[in-house]
């Protein structure tokens, strides 16, 4: 070999080198990025599990007044992604998030200091807007900067933060709960340190190359994802999402949303039925339906590792399927062990056969359902099957839904588990858990190993 194609080879290969240093660079921000969104995402839902019954004397709660402190939060959320669905199609994802970061800390140390129980209320509803916001962007952010390979991976490690985030605010529920009079006030106080940490970390995150394209800085967004794909691969990308852009904005100014009304349809109905299935009301008042067994607030409490814990392990197992198996099998599969779970629970309550160790198990394994099959999917498929001219906008009506539905059935519980009863409120859960695996077996589309614009062609061409 000569000198000079040595020094070719030296220099091809250098160049090969620094693009996989970028490349493992970004990917590793972009998981840090969705872990710390998604854990203060799961933190701020779950943070209330532990202090709500010292919540209770303090303020002396009746059932709608505790289901007010918990849902509070949720219909914050409502409000707040659509205020981030509204702005982060104008001034990017990156942006909003850093915003919604500081927010996180301001809202952790509001929490604490609340000399009312109405003015808890009004900073857990600010919390909401930052979780409502974090729903939006971090699946967002994720969806259109992981290459399509491992797409479904990083939308499982959203997932898998939320549940991280609910297992270690458990935890400090657990920690805390004999730390005095003001316990419940260092329980939320804990969230200020992961949010200036998600804040710091978003200071060195890029903005997506999709949103780069979508503002005419295409040089910008092929540079980062030359970074992100290599040379070769980022202008196939690049021509991909150049041409989605225009035939979005020409059928758009056509037909209105043509494209996006069956969508906007399928992820309308997903995201009723992701929440009305029952499992944030499960995941934070399991406290309150052992105690209803007899268990002791202690060891009520305790158990909440269990189900936080199931959650947690549940999801590191979809890391492994979802990009092997596909979204839909998963949905459906999920979609069935929750219902069974549930009609398992009525019928040995109906039989008053359900104790509370068994009762414990199948609570575990609705939550080891969800958290293997639809908590994943869920977030992964939404900003999937959205075209990119929309996606900041569209996103608005599913997450906006699921919160909605989030707030009323988090809202509603205590009072129809009392007022009902177990067997009428866990036999309607069982009942939406065999419609949702219905819907997503007739209508939920494969999204697995495509890009983003051959999604969107797929929508296009079944119209």
């Amino acid at each position: 070999m000569k000198r000079g194609d040595c020094e070719l080879v030296g220099k091809t290969n250098f160049k090969t080198d620094r693009a996989k240093q970028h490349s493992s660079f970004y990917v590793v921000l972009l998981g840090a990025t969705a872990t710390l969104g998604g854990a203060m995402f799961g933190f701020d839902i779950a943070i209330i599990v532990g202090a709500g019954p010292f919540l209770v004397e303090h303020f002396a709660l009746n059932d709608l007044a505790l289901g007010w402190a918990y849902s509070s939060l949720l219909f914050g959320c409502v409000l707040g992604s659509v205020l981030a669905g509204q702005l982060t199609d104008r001034y990017g994802r990156r942006n909003i998030l850093i915003w919604v970061a500081l927010l996180f800390v301001l809202t952790s140390i509001g929490c604490c200091v609340a000399p009312t129980f109405a003015a808890l209320v009004a900073a857990r509803f600010a919390g909401g807007l930052a979780v409502g916001a974090v729903s939006v962007l971090s699946p967002i952010y994720v969806a259109e900067m992981a290459p399509p390979k491992i797409r479904g991976r990083m939308g499982a490690t959203y997932q898998l933060s939320i549940t991280a985030g609910i297992l270690a605010s458990f935890l400090i529920n657990y920690c805390l709960r004999n730390a005095g009079e003001w316990n419940w006030r260092w329980m939320f106080l804990t969230g200020a340190l992961p949010s200036l940490l998600f804040f710091a970390v978003l200071l060195k995150a890029p903005e997506t190359p999709r949103f780069l394209f979508r503002i005419a800085r295409g040089q910008e967004g092929r540079a980062l994802l030359e970074r992100l794909l290599g040379e070769e691969e980022a202008g196939i990308e690049a021509a991909e999402i150049e041409k989605s852009l225009a035939t979005s904005l020409g059928a758009a100014n056509r037909n209105g949303w043509p494209v996006l009304r069956r969508v906007l349809a399928v992820t309308f109905v997903l995201a009723i039925l992701v929440q009305i299935t029952g499992i944030t009301a499960i995941l934070e008042y399991t406290p309150l339906v052992l105690k209803s067994f007899g268990w002791l607030i202690d060891a009520a409490l305790f158990s909440t590792f269990l189900t936080g814990g199931t959650n947690l392990l549940s999801t590191i197992l979809s890391l492994w399927t979802i990009d092997r198996y596909g979204r839909r099998p998963l949905y459906i599969l999920g979609s069935l062990g929750m219902a069974v779970s549930l009609l398992l629970i009525v019928i040995l309550t109906l039989f008053n056969r359900a104790q509370g160790a068994v009762l414990l198990c199948l609570l575990l394994l609705f939550i080891a359902s969800f958290a293997s099959c639809i908590g994943p999917v869920f977030w992964t498929v939404l900003p999937e099957i959205f075209p990119n001219r929309a996606r900041g906008h569209a996103m608005i009506v599913p997450v906006v839904t699921q919160w909605l539905t989030s707030s009323l059935v988090v809202f509603l519980f205590p009072w129809a588990f009392h007022r009902a009863g177990l067997i009428p409120t866990f036999g309607f859960l069982a009942c939406m858990a065999g419609l949702q695996a219905f819907f997503a077996w007739r209508v939920l589309p494969e999204t697995k190993g495509k890009t983003l614009e051959e999604i969107e062609l797929f929508w296009n061409a079944s119209r």
